[in-house]
C-alpha cells in the first residue's frame, strides 16, 4: 500500500526523539512560551503582522467567523459565500453561526474558485463575506479575487490549509484576505499531530482571535491590549480581571507540545515544499500524455506546494476504470476533497438554497486525488505513475 502520507512528521524518528526529549524537560505542557515561539516564528514564515495558534485547522476557521461577528463586520443572516469544492469546516462555522451559506462554483481548470464565478454569484446573491477555499496547494487568481472583493465590500478569508507555502508572483497563498487559515493535521505539509493557525495584518482581529481561543478572556493579550479593554469595560483590578469573560468564545487552545512541534518542524518546510512540487511536476508529464486526463491550470502559480497529485478524467467512466487502477495497485486514494459540498448530508438539512455548480459537479463525478510527500520512493513514485498510463 501507498498511502496519502506515510509518516505524522517530516523527519520522524528525528522529530519523535527531540519530542520525547521535549516532554521529559518541559515545565509545563499547557499553551506556554512554546506556543508563542511558534506563533512568531510562522508568522515571519508566512510574512503577516500575526499569527494565531489553536488546537486544529477547523477551529481556526471557526474562531475567524466568531471573530468577526463579534467585532460587528458580520451578522445574523448575512450571505457567506464559499468555495464549493471544500471541506466541511468551511461551511459548518456559517451555519453555526447564523449566516447564510452560498456555494460559489470551482473551476475545472484550476480546482479553485475564479473572480468571473465570484462576480456572477455576488450580482445575484449580494455577498457579505467570501470563504475561499485553496485546493491542494493550488489556487485561482487570487490577486483578482482579492481586488474585486475590496471594490465591492466583500470580506475574503481563505482557508490555506492545503496550499502552505503556495505563491504567486503578488504573493503568498494565504496573505490575499483579512485572515487566513493553516492546519497542521498529521496529512498536511507539516505536522504537530492536531494544531492550525490563523495569519492575519489586522489587529483588531487579532485580538479578538485571541479572545476567542481562551473562552472569552483576555489572559493571552498584551499588556497594553488588556489595559484597553479593562478601562474600557471598567474592570478595576487583576483579581476581577482573571475571571472577566469579554465576548462569545471557546476553549480552542493548544498545547505546548503542539508550538514544540510548529516550531521544530518549520526547519524542514522549504525542503519539504520543493519535493512536493518536484514530484508534481513529473506527475503532471505523465498526465499531460494521457487523452483521459484534463490536466491542471497553474501557469500563473510561482512556487506550486502541492498538498495532493489532482487527477481529473474527462468522464466517470474513466474515473472508475483509474479508481480500479489505482487501488489495484495498492495505491490509497481519495474524492476530490469533500467534492460538491451541497451535496453533503448535513447540507441537505440545513441549507434550502442551492446554487447551479456545473464545473463542480463535474469535478465532484470525474475526479480524485491520491498522495504527495518527501517520503515517496522511486519505486512508489513508479508505481504511481504507471497507474496513471492509459493501458
Amino acid at each position: 500500500m501507498i498511502p496519502l502520507m506515510k509518516n505524522a512528521f517530516l523527519n520522524e524518528v528525528e522529530t519523535k526523539k527531540a519530542l520525547a526529549d521535549f516532554i521529559l524537560n518541559a515545565p509545563r505542557l499547557s499553551m506556554d512560551i512554546k506556543c508563542l515561539e511558534f506563533e512568531k516564528k510562522f508568522s515571519l514564515f508566512q510574512k503577516r503582522k500575526e499569527a494565531i495558534l489553536f488546537n486544529s485547522g477547523g477551529s481556526a476557521n471557526l474562531a475567524i467567523m466568531q471573530a468577526l461577528k463579534n467585532l460587528g463586520r458580520l451578522k445574523d443572516k448575512d450571505k457567506v459565500g464559499f468555495s464549493a469544492l471544500t471541506w466541511s469546516t468551511n461551511v459548518m462555522p456559517i451555519l453555526q453561526l447564523g449566516f447564510e451559506p452560498v456555494a460559489v462554483d470551482c473551476s475545472v481548470k484550476t480546482l479553485n474558485v475564479m473572480v468571473e464565478s465570484l462576480d456572477r454569484v455576488h450580482k445575484k446573491e449580494k455577498l457579505k463575506a467570501f470563504f475561499l477555499t485553496n485546493v491542494l496547494g493550488l489556487v485561482g487568481d487570487l490577486n483578482l479575487i482579492k481586488e474585486y472583493c475590496e471594490k465591492e465590500n466583500i470580506i475574503l478569508i481563505e482557508d490555506n490549509c492545503e496550499a502552505l507555502g503556495t505563491e504567486i508572483p503578488s504573493g503568498k497563498a494565504g496573505n490575499f484576505s483579512v485572515a487566513s487559515s493553516f492546519s497542521f493535521f498529521v496529512a498536511h505539509h507539516m505536522s504537530t499531530i492536531e494544531g492550525g493557525m490563523v495569519c492575519t495584518d489586522d489587529t483588531e482581529l487579532a485580538i479578538m482571535l485571541r479572545i476567542v481561543r481562551a473562552n472569552g478572556w483576555d489572559r493571552n493579550l498584551t499588556s497594553h491590549q488588556q489595559i484597553d479593554i479593562r478601562r474600557k469595560y471598567d474592570i478595576s483590578n487583576e483579581f476581577e480581571a482573571k475571571y472577566t469573560f469579554y465576548d462569545l468564545g471557546y476553549n480552542l487552545r493548544p498545547t505546548e507540545i503542539t508550538g514544540f512541534l510548529g516550531t521544530y518542524q518549520l526547519q524542514f518546510l522549504d525542503e519539504n515544499i520543493k519535493t512536493r512540487e518536484k514530484n508534481f511536476l513529473h506527475f503532471e508529464e505523465i498526465i499531460k500524455t494521457n487523452p483521459d486526463f484534463l490536466p491542471v491550470e497553474h501557469s500563473h502559480i510561482s512556487l506550486l506546494s502541492s498538498f495532493a497529485i489532482p487527477i481529473v478524467c474527462k468522464t466517470p467512466e474513466l474515473r472508475e476504470k483509474y479508481i480500479a487502477q489505482f487501488t489495484g495497485g495498492g495505491i490509497e486514494i481519495r474524492p476530490m476533497i469533500a467534492g460538491n459540498i451541497q451535496r453533503q448530508p448535513f447540507y441537505h438539512k440545513y441549507v434550502k438554497n442551492r446554487m447551479e455548480l456545473p464545473e463542480t459537479e463535474f469535478l465532484h463525478f470525474n475526479s480524485f486525488y491520491c498522495g504527495n510527500y518527501p517520503e515517496l520512493t522511486e519505486i512508489e513514485i513508479e508505481a504511481i505513475s504507471s497507474c496513471l498510463t492509459n493501458y
